[in-house]
């Protein structure tokens, strides 16, 4: 078994690399070949929920769920027949559009019963393979959306549509690059297997222990260093892996210790984690898939989209900084602490490799080639000394890791293109934009807030690319007609999809973290919460301050992001309610309001939080007649989030 998906997982290896070094493939070739290699894996076990329960030496329990974690290396010893049944449909389904792609172009419009047999084979395994990989929810909304094609007569008002039977149905979701094969898995076939592969190269290689070390080295003389440590390696590790879940297992079972042992409680040591995970997704170069299908569905080059989301990333991770030094403060935690990592110098030929996809990206090489050359760099780079040679067992996992974290995202993508295929063909995009602009009677802010509540919601049960994916084609418009500029629409959704993570009911990143913790899932989620809070605040002011996002004068850029700076400042001492000292409620809530106002654009509303922020500081300066309060780590749960 484990030879057969060695196999795969190398053959897929050498195919995206072929593609995209040597010779590319035409989009209805690339596609189908993805998909065939990631559904195959996903069908043999690979970085999908096991089929049914495996040995518990298989697949340990999460100590706080009955479900068995994922398996990446396939957790079934033995292939079952049903699997087998749904790699064979694969084959056909992907095989057959690879080899007739050309026939079907020239008979567009009349298809053949075969074609409709392969159309409805692709569906279900598009289908099969995102529950498997996502669970039901992105599910239930292409099985909506499916519903949705064929009722429309039946439907009242802005929702009616002529209706589409079956057979046109599936000639457009496969057919077409407009549906299963449409930009969302196109982007996952051209960037993200290879920027996954990347990132697995470097990390066999060594190349987390060497981003952590570095973290800790930066964070050394801070008061609550080994915390300081978490939000930076998150930031970095969270950059190229673009699963915030992921990066909470993989550096917060290194960091959540450290913490604890400092002194800061599991509940809030996971929501640290969980918070800074969460914000790797937004922070630049690579900032995961989602990225990557923002930038070919605008037409706006990659380097371009990175460079613009990377001050409000910036705020975002200051903002956590501050409140980890004014939580630390209160407890009156001593500067510096354990932040010991794994040398650095033997490994620091590593960064060459993540420097040179920074400088290909800038000089306007194509994500694909400047991920290639990555990936060569990395392979060849990670050669040049033995603690980070690359020998058959570190490529084994490397390979195996990038597939299970491939298919994941494939199935997402693939599966929002189900519905963003039915948003085309029924043009219930144009349609919702026109009601979102309704409902909000034509105000731009009334209708960001109307899209980062359905934001939040879709991605507490889809994947963030899935969720940016379907309020992208649903959204967007109406957020663009009312007047906001293209890049920060889509960057506005992109955000709110991400910083669900962290947001109850459904905070995946926080309930990972809080199993590492062992600490209460829903106490972590709301602390989590607010210590993201920037994160709901931030995408609202770059809407209105093209500042924030480099395209305004240098002097208005730097003025943005100083009182952005003095913004989240004031945002981190009010969630934890310590500045100089203990703030009253009454302060906490007017560093609040200042927050609020120097974060948004404007002389106005900046003059009035400077004004409200050195009320507050002047206030706990010279009122300080309580003693600090001190919480040691044996101490009560406290009652507040902080």
């Amino acid at each position: 078994m484990r030879a057969l998906l060695l196999s795969v997982a190398a053959a897929a290896a050498a195919f995206h690399l072929w593609a995209a070094g040597v010779s590319p493939f035409t989009a209805l070739v690339q596609r189908p070949a993805h998909l065939l290699f990631m559904a195959t894996l996903a069908f043999l076990g690979v970085g999908v929920r096991a089929r049914w329960a495996p040995r518990s030496s298989e697949a340990p329990h999460d100590a706080d769920s009955q479900a068995p974690r994922d398996v990446p290396s396939g957790a079934p010893r033995r292939i079952h027949p049903a699997d087998v049944a749904w790699i064979a449909a694969t084959a056909f389904a992907c095989i057959y559009l690879i080899v007739q792609h050309e026939a079907l172009v020239r008979r567009a419009g009349d298809s053949t019963p075969l074609d409709l047999i392969a159309g409805a084979a692709a569906l279900l395994v598009v289908l099969e393979m995102a529950r498997r990989a996502t669970g039901w929810g992105l599910v239930a909304v292409a099985l909506a959306a499916l519903a949705y094609a064929s009722a429309g007569p039946y439907l009242p008002g802005v929702l009616a549509h002529r209706g589409y039977p079956p057979t046109r149905l599936l000639e457009h979701l496969y057919l077409t690059a407009e549906g299963i094969w449409g930009i969302p898995l196109g982007v996952s076939a051209d960037f993200v297997y290879l920027f996954v592969l990347f990132g697995a190269l470097l990390e066999v290689a060594g190349g987390g222990e060497l981003l952590i070390a570095l973290a800790g080295r930066v964070a050394r003389q801070a008061r609550g260093a080994p915390a300081m440590t978490a939000a930076v390696a998150s930031a970095l590790m969270g950059s190229l892996s673009g699963s915030a879940v992921a990066n909470v297992v993989t550096t917060g079972t290194f960091t959540i210790p450290l913490m604890r042992r400092a002194g800061f409680k599991p509940h809030f040591a996971a929501a640290i984690e969980a918070a800074a995970s969460t914000g790797g997704q937004i922070m630049p170069p690579v900032m995961g898939a989602g990225a990557f299908i923002l930038a070919t569905w605008t037409g706006i080059p990659y380097a371009r989209v990175a460079l613009a989301a990377l001050l409000p990333a910036l705020l975002y991770y200051l903002a956590l900084i501050f409140a980890i030094h004014f939580r630390a403060a209160r407890m009156r935690l001593p500067r510096g602490g354990e932040v010991a990592g794994p040398p650095v110098l033997p490994r620091l030929h590593l960064l060459l490799p993540l420097a040179l996809i920074v400088l290909l990206l800038a000089a306007g090489r194509s994500p694909m080639r400047a991920a290639f050359w990555g990936v060569i760099s990395a392979a060849a780079i990670a050669m040049l000394r033995s603690t980070t040679r690359l020998d058959g067992r570190r490529l084994t996992a490397a390979t195996l890791s990038a597939a299970s974290s491939t298919v994941q995202v494939a199935a997402a993508c693939a599966c929002a293109g189900i519905v963003v295929g039915v948003a085309s063909l029924t043009g219930i995009g144009l349609r919702m934009s026109d009601l979102i602009v309704t409902l909000s009677g034509g105000h731009l802010f009334a209708a960001l807030g109307l899209t980062a509540v359905g934001s939040i919601v879709l991605g507490m049960g889809l994947p963030t690319t899935a969720a940016y994916v379907v309020l992208a084609a649903l959204g967007a418009p109406a957020l663009i007609e009312l007047g906001a500029p293209v890049l920060a629409a889509h960057l506005f959704i992109f955000y709110f999809g991400c910083i669900s993570n962290v947001t109850p009911p459904v905070a995946l990143a926080a309930y990972a973290a809080a199993g590492v913790a062992g600490a209460p899932p829903l106490r972590t989620a709301w602390t989590a919460m607010s210590l993201a809070s920037a994160g709901f605040l931030v995408p609202f002011t770059f809407v209105y301050g093209p500042a924030l996002l480099l395209a305004a004068p240098p002097v208005a850029v730097l003025f943005a992001a100083l009182t952005g700076v003095a913004g989240v400042a004031a945002l981190a001492a009010a969630v934890i309610g310590w500045a100089r000292g203990p703030l009253a409620w009454l302060d906490r809530a007017v560093l609040a309001g200042a927050a609020v106002a120097l974060i948004f654009p404007g002389w106005l509303s900046d003059g009035a939080g400077i004004v409200a922020l050195a009320l507050v500081l002047l206030r706990s300066r010279v009122a300080t007649s309580r003693p600090p309060e001190t919480e040691p780590a044996g101490a009560g749960q406290p009652t507040s989030l902080s």
